[in-house]
């Protein structure tokens, strides 16, 4: 018997997820990927979390205002109302979705605030599996320079701590989501130019969508 909460079914288009620690160049990344991707003739649908919609914009500017279990359900209604409204969409009509942050980013974000895993994936119960979960990875000092040359978006980035905290985070993140059966590839971006970074990881994306459909490329 299916449940009300089980995993929504697989759809034709592919959902792949970027997440990584403030600085690490993900939003670079992001960008350059899926410029190629599209110069490849793939269609192409490129968003980010917390989303543009008014929720996701409260959560995004809301960081000093709201905290804790406040922010976390904000972050994952938005991002319920985004796969309902946008994402799913997308994907039923077989693009192919790049999402800058996801699941990924809650888990650590929140864990930063002090609420657990567990709770974190109780809030988010039923959002798409990702067919790729991409996690960048850098030495914290590295991106913690990064990040104060470019200023915090944040309460989280602008903490002193920020970076070796978010950095020890995403080290769980990776086995939590592998440990719920999320397929996840880690990508160092400490030396690495961007554009060698979004190679990889349209490399990573090829052999996704190779193993979807094999036609599709």
């Amino acid at each position: 018997m299916t449940g009300l909460f089980d995993e929504p079914r697989r759809l034709a288009g592919t959902l792949i997820t970027v997440d990584g620690p403030g600085g690490v160049g993900k939003s670079t990344a992001v960008r350059l990927v899926v410029d190629t991707l599209k110069a490849a003739g793939l269609a192409v649908h490129a968003t980010t979390q917390p989303s543009l919609a008014p929720l996701g914009e409260l959560a995004r500017h809301g960081t000093d205002t709201y905290r804790g279990m406040a922010l976390a359900c904000l972050c994952a209604a938005d991002r319920h109302h985004q796969l309902a409204t946008e994402i799913v969409p997308a994907l039923r009509e077989g693009t192919v979705v790049v999402c800058d942050r996801y699941v990924a980013s809650s888990l650590v974000l929140q864990g930063l605030d002090g609420l657990s895993a567990e709770v974190v994936w109780q809030l988010n119960h039923g959002a798409y599996r990702p067919d790729l979960a991409v996690i960048l990875t850098g030495d914290p000092q590295v991106i913690d320079a990064r990040l104060r040359a470019r200023g915090g978006h944040s309460r989280f980035e602008r903490a002193e701590d920020n970076s070796d905290m978010e950095t020890g985070l995403y080290v769980h993140a990776v086995v939590d989501l592998q440990n719920k059966g999320w397929p996840v590839a880690t990508v160092e971006a400490t030396t690495d130019p961007p554009a060698t970074i979004a190679a990889t990881i349209v490399t990573l994306i090829q052999d996704v969508l190779t193993e979807k459909s094999p036609a599709c490329l």
